[in-house]
């Protein structure tokens, strides 16, 4: 058996370029990456682009800008390099050809002559009689002579890895314990195709060989597929590595998710405004524990924890609500300043901001995240919550105008308000406090009858931050007009409902 010693574990995570990045697959690649963390070990990106039909440069991309847009920092792997380059199987075709000749020395492997066509039919007859639609190992049986004769008439030949048609093949999994699978039950998989290039069963037993990965940690969905690689392995001289297998991201269903139950492509969760330690810190708990109630973590603390003793075998539910939840904790975390630049992008998309701002414009964005914190899920939560502070017009929703904005007396109150704030020389919380409660007084009403119609008038919702802290960040000229103009609409029945 082959392996030489390293230090610390060595681990991978291996996608393939032919879609978006599924948070089921980033949350395995956290797995990897928090395991290799603790241990003081190596973390490998290793692209899987064998499928030559699906495999794009665009979702190469896209797994790249992911995986920096949440953290998960490649020790090894595609445009860093590493002592086991090239990190893109495409590119690693040669070495796979040394080990398809290895294997035939030994006669591990043989050419399979089957059509397509012929291996369907045999499928179906085996499914009509019950058998398991398995490769029935025709080619296995040829004589050299009439593979050759084969070979000579050009029929297009695939390579397939010759099984034990008896025993056991068995190996430990951190996750699911002793395992065990009867080898008359594993056909003789394919491991060459009639291209010339490799499977993943077969290209992937390589590379970990040759970048001499310790632990393999990867879905659920990959348990059938060890059986056949611990034989490859074995076939070829080198030593398995240590399995885990994770559990798979469920929908509240307990079914997998996917499409169906929402986002599931990493960016987009960026595209609507989640941060990337929150995505990190949910993802991490997705068939995680951590033995206690600690739920907001950051990488440094999940590293310092993680632990695969404590991945359970069933799969994590993915909650999109607590996903938010999450977010906001998230981002009440974020000072002021860093929180307006996260926030500023979102508000220039939605045309709430010019494309370049001046210093007076940034400084204002930084007390709109502060005062706004509170409130937000996500960062795109900002365009419906808080709109008001950018745009000159606001836009009513249907329980401002019903509750506050069409009840008789209002446009009184909305006008004896604007009153009292235009002649302040100190538009500031506690004088706009002060003037406020006044006016309510002088008209022999609650403080609240006079504070809802003017959060109602100046923002056109019936929820936000303190009114009076919003009222001295929108400024007294635009507070005023508001006020006015609510008053005037109210007056002029603009507010009555409609069918």
């Amino acid at each position: 058996m082959v392996r030489e010693v390293c230090d610390g574990p060595r681990v991978r995570f291996a996608p393939s370029p032919t879609g978006g990045l599924h948070v089921g697959l980033v949350r395995t690649a956290l797995f990897n990456w928090l395991f290799a963390r603790k241990r003081g070990g190596t973390f490998i990106l290793r692209i899987e682009d064998t499928d030559e039909a699906r495999s794009t440069e665009e979702s190469l991309r896209a797994i790249l800008d992911g995986f920096r847009w949440i953290g998960l920092v490649w020790d090894e792997g595609p445009d860093v390099g590493g002592p086991y380059a090239p990190y893109i199987q495409s590119q690693r075709l040669e070495l796979y050809d040394e080990h398809f000749e290895k294997l035939l020395a030994h006669g591990r492997a043989y050419h399979c002559f089957c059509t397509p066509e012929e291996l369907a039919e045999r499928r179906k007859q085996m499914a009509a009689t019950g058998a398991p639609p398995m490769y029935d190992r025709r080619c296995r049986r040829l004589s050299e002579r009439e593979a050759e004769e084969l070979a000579q008439q050009g029929r297009p030949a695939c390579l397939r890895f010759r099984m034990p048609e008896d025993g056991l093949t068995e190996f430990d999994d951190l996750v699911f314990g002793r395992m065990q699978f009867q080898n008359p039950t594993l056909d003789d998989f394919v491991i060459r195709k009639t291209s010339g290039w490799p499977t993943y069963n077969f290209a992937c037993v390589v590379d970990d060989a040759l970048m001499k990965v310790t632990h393999v940690i990867r879905a659920e969905q990959h348990l059938s597929n060890t059986p056949r690689q611990v034989q490859l392995l074995e076939a070829l001289g080198y030593e398995p590595p240590i399995y885990a297998h994770v559990p798979h991201v469920l929908a509240s269903d307990r079914t997998k998710y996917s499409k169906r139950h929402g986002a599931t492509d990493l960016m987009e969760f960026r595209q609507q405004g989640y941060l990337p330690q929150a995505m990190l810190n949910f993802l991490a708990l997705l068939g995680w524990s951590t033995g206690d109630e600690q739920e907001i973590m950051s990488a440094e603390e999940l590293t310092e924890r993680f632990d695969l003793d404590r991945v359970g075998r069933s799969g994590g539910i993915f909650d999109t609500d607590k996903l938010k939840w999450m977010n906001g904790q998230c981002i009440r975390q974020l000072p002021p300043a860093e929180l307006a630049e996260r926030l500023i992008p979102v508000l220039q998309s939605a045309d709430l901001l010019p494309e370049t701002l001046t210093q007076e414009q940034r400084a204002y964005a930084v007390q709109v995240a502060e005062l706004m914190a509170e409130r937000l899920r996500t960062l795109n939560d900002i365009v419906d919550l808080g709109a008001y502070f950018f745009s000159d017009e606001v836009s009513y929703d249907e329980k401002a105008k019903s509750k506050w904005l069409r009840k008789e007396g209002v446009p009184d109150v909305l006008e004896r308000l604007a009153d009292a704030l235009e002649p302040l020389p100190d538009f500031s919380v506690d004088a706009i406090e002060q003037a406020t409660r006044g006016v309510a007084a002088e008209l022999g009403i609650s403080a609240a009858k006079a504070i809802h119609p003017a959060r109602a008038a100046v923002t056109g919702m019936t929820f936000g931050p303190s009114l009076f802290h919003l009222l001295e960040l929108v400024g007294k000229d635009r507070v005023i007009s508001r006020l006015r103009k609510a008053a005037e609409l109210s007056r002029a029945d603009a507010f009555a409902a409609t069918a």
